[in-house]
């Protein structure tokens, strides 16, 4: 059994179709929904992590593609620029998953991406902007 978090993004014209639900029907997936930004008429964003058989995974994204869904893996999606970030810990104080922490010993910033829902917090609150969304 492996978790996957992705990234989902449906266009207008299928956001109020029942597409996840056959994740779970046909494909004997579990998936949470971390995140979802979804509105009739308009494009819509899900952050889900899919649970079950690596096969089974891989059949249920070629589904989602073959429907129009754009699938993403979410890992990709949160940028800790290292050159950028003073290791000051104010996105660690506003993280609420922890994924974001500081090293007790080095002080450094700590970025754990299974963690991370992206809910986008730690964006604006980094006061050198050193953390970024790659789209």
């Amino acid at each position: 059994m492996v978790k996957r978090k992705l990234v989902l993004s449906f266009p207008e014209k299928i956001v109020t179709k029942s597409i996840t639900y056959k994740l779970v029907k046909e494909f004997d997936l579990e998936f949470n929904i971390l995140r979802a930004e979804i509105t009739p008429n308009m494009e819509g964003k899900m952050l889900i992590e899919l649970k079950g058989d690596k096969t089974r995974i891989d059949e249920a994204i070629e589904y989602l593609t073959r429907t129009g869904v754009t699938v993403q893996e979410a890992a990709k999606d949160i940028i800790v620029d290292k050159n950028l970030c003073v290791n000051c810990g104010v996105c660690t104080s506003i993280c609420i998953t922890q994924a974001l922490t500081l090293d007790s010993k080095t002080r450094e910033l700590k970025f754990d991406k299974e963690k991370c829902i992206l809910c986008e917090l730690c964006l604006d609150c980094c006061p050198v902007s050193a953390i970024k969304v790659n789209i």
